[in-house]
């Protein structure tokens, strides 16, 4: 027999070394190095196990789908990320910053699925019920259908399921969660993989639907091991800034779905409310045209969603100009100052201070901005407004082109149905051409308003 041999290995990626590590070599990991004991030579055969009953493999033709159907929660923005709702069986992932309001919309799709008959299990390893009653009572989510439990411990919360025998489970939150069959306080990455494993095979057997709450980490990454995003079936993103009481909800990874759609929601006094459409939140339009604003229809998902960009150019007597950026890219607005100023003849653009920022608290990513940013930029400098009724979306390469975008009817149709009679696109061929057609816009309507006045 052969002589037992002492090694590590990374529970996480499978990482080996001779030497005990905090952090993993290869995925940088911590806490996920533990101590193995591998025997060399050693070969074992494994035995193929007996399939009978439902168990056997059959035509995917002769599969019964009814069961795995979606059943809305009767939140719509919600619905939409989900793919039609939640399919019975599937494990669903929410992770999310602190205080964004993870917690409030789980408790308000448990008090929806209560309303509608369902029994629901909310188990909040976080709070006491006490805490939970209260934001339920000012939220409005009391329902007699819906059952509260403070636990920490797996066990226990298994032993809670046999006994209310749920429609719906919610745990809030999974790395708050322990079993005592794995070592390791609460958290850690073989608490996290014991935890969620055990949970989704409760869900598979008894075609229950739960919804877990995870952390995130500094940089914005789910916490644990990245085996818990592989296990889930679906995992959301609950995105919003903290100055803001816009909230968006974005699937990461739907198996039910797609994962281009994005729920839009408000938090306010009450609770959190739905947006259908929250065309409104990101334009500040005035009665009177002012200098440096722009508009854009920007893509979340398969929703079309009109944004202000607003841009302020000043002189300035540092040697170093100034480029602050709030919702943009700021080294694409470094790249766009560039173009205007070599490809549109703004000279002196370059030495100036430059501030772009967005309305709403919206981030642009698509390149589909570009044109609108410039166009505000531009705007800015000259001191000259776009006209009200102006809409702009279009990528500019370094060449100043005005090239054409994604869904570019979707686009123009949402800004048609919100009133935009001016569209500037990548007809306009060149940024050179685009500027100087959006200052005329702005120049046409503001000498219609005089002839108005007058």
């Amino acid at each position: 027999m052969a002589r037992p041999v002492s090694s590590f290995r990374c529970t996480e990626c499978g990482w080996t070394t001779l030497k005990w590590a905090g952090r993993c070599g290869e995925c940088q990991q911590w806490g996920t190095v533990v101590d193995t004991t591998e025997k060399a030579s050693l070969a074992r055969a494994l035995k193929p196990a007996s399939v009978t009953g439902a168990g056997v493999a059959r035509p995917i033709t002769h599969v019964d789908t009814t069961a795995v159907s979606h059943w809305p929660t009767g939140i719509a923005e919600f619905d939409r990320v989900l793919g039609g709702g939640i399919v019975p069986g599937s494990v669903i992932l929410l992770s999310g910053e602190p205080g964004v309001g993870k917690s409030t919309l789980l408790l308000e799709v448990a008090s929806k699925a209560a309303a509608a008959k369902s029994r629901v299990l909310y188990v909040s390893a976080e709070e006491s019920v006490s805490q939970v009653r209260l934001r339920a009572e000012r939220t409005g989510a009391l329902q007699p259908e819906l059952y509260i439990a403070a636990e920490t411990d797996l066990a226990t919360i298994l032993g809670q399921i046999d006994a209310i025998q749920p429609n719906l489970v919610i745990v809030d939150s999974v790395q708050t969660v322990a079993s005592s069959l794995s070592d390791g306080l609460a958290g850690m990455p073989s608490q996290v993989r014991e935890v969620a494993s055990t949970l989704i095979r409760v869900a598979k057997d008894r075609n229950l639907p739960i919804l877990l709450v995870g952390h995130v980490t500094k940089d914005g990454s789910i916490a644990g091991p990245r085996l818990l995003e592989h296990l889930v079936d679906v995992v959301c993103q609950f995105e919003g800034d903290r100055q803001s009481a816009l909230r968006f909800v974005r699937a990461l990874k739907n198996r039910f779905g797609s994962t281009d759609e994005v729920g839009c929601f408000e938090m306010t006094g009450d609770g959190i409310a739905e947006v259908p459409d929250p065309s409104a939140l990101f334009l500040s339009r005035g009665s009177t045209p002012v200098s440096g604003t722009c508009v854009t229809v920007a893509l979340e998902g398969r929703r079309a969603m009109p944004v202000e960009v607003q841009a302020l150019v000043i002189k300035t007597q540092a040697p170093n100009p100034r480029r602050v950026t709030n919702g943009v890219d700021s080294s694409r607005v470094a790249m766009l100052l560039a173009v205007l100023e070599r490809r549109a003849s703004l000279s002196g653009l370059g030495s100036m201070d430059v501030y772009v920022s967005t309305v709403g608290g919206i981030r642009l990513t698509e390149p589909a901005a570009d044109l609108a940013i410039a166009l505000a930029i531009a705007s800015a400098f000259k001191d000259k407004p776009i006209a009200q009724g102006a809409v702009a979306f279009g990528e500019i390469s370094l060449a100043g082109e005005v090239r054409p975008v994604s869904a570019a009817k979707l686009r123009a149709a949402e800004a048609a149905r919100l009133g935009f009679t001016i569209r500037l696109d990548a007809e306009a061929g060149a940024i050179g051409t685009a500027v100087a057609a959006a200052i005329a816009t702005g120049q046409s309507a503001r000498d219609a308003e005089l002839d108005r006045a007058f």
